[in-house]
């Protein structure tokens, strides 16, 4: 048997980012070979990877990169807050946004079949091997790529995420004052969570179906019973404009200035600069939306801590 000594384990630990003790297991069941340790510590890594999967994960980070006329948001979940505030979590999250904007993988099997950027491992394999070192479940759970002239945002340290695209004509997009406005309007993206960019991508069937509400409303409400036909109708249409207000970024109060909406604040803007300027779409990532959180029961691992004592 080798002599494995601390020097040893502290080589391997650095190399891999594993901890002593698992370290200094692989060595000995490696019989000191370097290599073969590291090989029996990514083949555990695998394992531990599959008997994490019923582990829920709904923490974690959004996360934005901009190259060569595109840009990359992803949201990476872990279990706990705490590993998501871990900066080697955070380099293996922009490795994947690395590897998003060399690839363009249309989705994210395709992206876990890619070649991790800067490695010569797939995503697959290298997010296990980050499982196996970080110690929790941790799951790409989407990815967004949008190429063309945007303005990203992120808030909260990763909790939210958003790509605003817009559509130019007579304005650089590197004009300062445009860029200003780009990224006010991220901002209110980020702060609105608005469903629609502008009034004409709002499907009918979302029309049809408020319409249907605010009929019912009307119709519930005595005051409104002898009212004609053509009434009600304008009643319907002038509530529909409290539904674009609130579910279109354009048509939304503008944050900084409610006295315009957000559509009149970069009208001004394109005003000023000779040119029109108009939001095209967006994106907004809000981690750990429609996920189910972890609730964490004191008295049961209270229970579990002292069972046998």
């Amino acid at each position: 048997m080798a002599n494995i000594s601390a020097k040893d384990v502290a080589a391997l630990r650095a190399k891999t980012g594993c901890g002593m003790m698992e370290c200094k297991k692989a060595l000995v069941e490696a019989d000191g070979n370097m290599d073969e340790a590291i090989k029996v510590l990514r083949e555990r890594g695998l394992q531990v990877a599959a008997k994490k999967q019923e582990r829920i994960a709904a923490e974690g980070i959004v996360s934005i990169k901009e190259a060569n006329g595109s840009a990359a948001m992803i949201e990476v979940n872990s279990e706990s807050d705490f590993v998501a505030k871990n900066e080697k979590f955070k380099a293996f999250v922009d490795t994947l946004l690395d590897t998003i904007l060399q690839n363009k993988p249309a989705d994210v099997d395709a992206l876990m079949a890619c070649t991790i950027s800067g490695g010569s491992d797939t995503v697959d394999a290298a997010l296990k091997e980050q499982i196996f070192i970080i110690g929790e479940k941790l799951s790409i759970r989407r990815f967004v790529l949008v190429d063309g002239v945007v303005s990203t945002y992120v808030h909260g340290g990763g909790s939210i995420g958003v790509i605003v695209k817009f559509k130019l004509d007579g304005v650089a997009a590197d004009n300062a004052e445009f860029v200003e406005c780009a990224h006010n309007v991220a901002l209110q993206c980020a702060a609105m969570n608005a469903t629609y960019a502008n009034k004409e991508d709002v499907p009918q069937s979302a029309l049809d179906e408020e319409k249907e509400v605010l009929m019912t409303q009307i119709a519930n409400d005595p005051k409104n019973a002898n009212k004609p036909a053509q009434i009600i109708e304008k009643m319907v249409q002038g509530r529909l404009g409290k539904f674009y207000e609130t579910y279109c970024l354009a048509e939304q109060a503008y944050v900084k200035d409610d006295s315009m909406t957000v559509a009149k604040y970069i009208d001004s803007v394109a005003k000023n600069l000779g040119g029109k300027i108009a939001i095209d779409s967006f994106v907004r990532f809000e981690k750990g939306e429609g996920l189910q959180k972890r609730e964490d029961n004191l008295a049961e691992e209270v229970a579990k801590m002292t069972a046998g004592n």
